[in-house]
């Protein structure tokens, strides 16, 4: 797809057609594993770009419900900085949760630190320097109780632990992680949800 199959899928000539049959048959393929639906699954460029599009997308579409965020202190920079921004530039509100010694948050604060003008929790599922797991599922069921939604970065434990996108209302992956190609990221995020557009032009 990079030397022989490169045509523009968003166009009608034989050999975009041929690149858009590979991404529609990839996006099948990624929400059967997933247990999501197929419109379900965004393409990005990559993982940045993927949680990228969920913080802020996703706090910018929510900011009628308020404008308070949380998110973990040991969370991969795509994550990190882009709660930064909406913090520094943007007028929201950052819980940043710390992590015990052995890198998990106590979910006892992430219920305390919920507010009724939160909007979105961020917690990685498995952290890319330390290899701790987060008890994401519990972190779901908490915020689904609390109609906050609820994104995770999963970069590091997609193939390796059990995922289903039934449990998040925002899932990040990108490609190379397994067995991908790099440069190729997604964001599983559930149907319904509203998401500014972080970018504008082509479908």
């Amino acid at each position: 797809y990079l030397e022989r199959h490169f045509g523009n899928p968003s166009s009608i000539h034989a050999a975009g057609r041929e690149a858009r049959a590979a991404i529609d048959d990839a996006r099948d393929r990624l929400a059967a594993l997933l247990g999501a639906k197929p419109h379900e699954i965004i393409f990005t460029g990559g993982g940045t770009e993927a949680d990228n599009l969920a913080v802020i997308g996703l706090a910018r579409a929510s900011v009628a419900r308020g404008k308070h965020l949380i998110t973990c202190a040991t969370e991969h920079h795509a994550v990190l900085h882009a709660f930064e921004h909406l913090q520094k530039k943007e007028g929201f509100r950052v819980t940043w949760l710390p992590v015990d010694r052995g890198g998990r948050i106590d979910l006892a604060q992430l219920a305390e630190a919920l507010t009724p003008e939160t909007t979105l929790v961020s917690i990685m599922s498995a952290n890319n320097e330390t290899g701790t797991l987060q008890p994401v599922r519990e972190i779901a069921a908490l915020c689904r109780a609390r109609g906050v939604l609820f994104h995770s970065d999963a970069i590091q434990s997609f193939g390796k632990e059990p995922l289903a996108a039934r449990d998040f209302d925002a899932l990040a992956l990108t490609a190379h992680k397994f067995h991908g190609p790099k440069g190729a990221g997604l964001l599983c995020l559930r149907a319904g949800l509203d998401l500014e557009r972080l970018q504008h032009g082509g479908s």
